[in-house]
């Protein structure tokens, strides 16, 4: 009887190894430092976003089995924020706003990429970058555009990728930097 309390869903599983396998994509060295991204919490932030947003992109693309691994990799995902921001010793109180101004970052770039991802445009998605991506420290452009190819690539290799291989928990394939 309690053994179904404790079981745990294969599908919550499956949305953790695939955001799993974007956060180490998304800290790779190479996007970080000088001639990249800053890497601070903010930097992290944005880039993990980056990634999921080519990935739940791509997911949404296998019906409603991609739609809900989608959205529970954005659980899976927010859930990790949630932690993340407890280890740095945010106030509980203010825990939940903190995560729902990372949720509206989140929409808000996911639908700026959107129709520059769709379109192939890859000065549209460098643009888009530079306009919601590290308002503290601005990248240069030549950063921007370097992150706007990468992102198109990416995005040809996950559609590339069976979308049956992604549901069964094989991690999302990126392109190099």
């Amino acid at each position: 009887m309690f053994s179904r309390l404790f079981k745990k869903d294969p599908r919550k599983e499956i949305a953790r190894q695939l955001y799993d396998s974007l956060v180490r994509a998304a800290r790779t060295p190479e996007f970080y430092g000088p001639e990249g991204v800053e890497d601070s919490v903010d930097g992290r932030f944005d880039m993990i976003v980056l990634h999921a947003v080519l990935l739940m992109r791509r997911l949404r693309e296998g019906d409603e089995a991609g739609r809900d691994l989608s959205q529970l990799v954005f659980d899976v995902m927010f859930d990790d924020m949630d932690a993340a921001l407890r280890e740095m010793a945010t106030g509980d109180l203010s825990v939940g706003k903190k995560i729902k101004v990372m949720g509206e970052a989140f929409y808000g770039r996911a639908k700026a990429y959107e129709d520059p991802l769709n379109e192939g445009d890859q000065e549209a998605l460098a643009e888009a970058i530079e306009r919601n991506l590290f308002e503290e420290s601005p990248l240069s452009a030549s950063v921007c555009e370097r992150l706007a190819r990468y992102a198109l690539k990416s995005a040809e290799m996950l559609k590339a990728q069976p979308i049956e291989a992604l549901l069964q928990g094989e991690p999302p394939r990126y392109a190099p930097l």
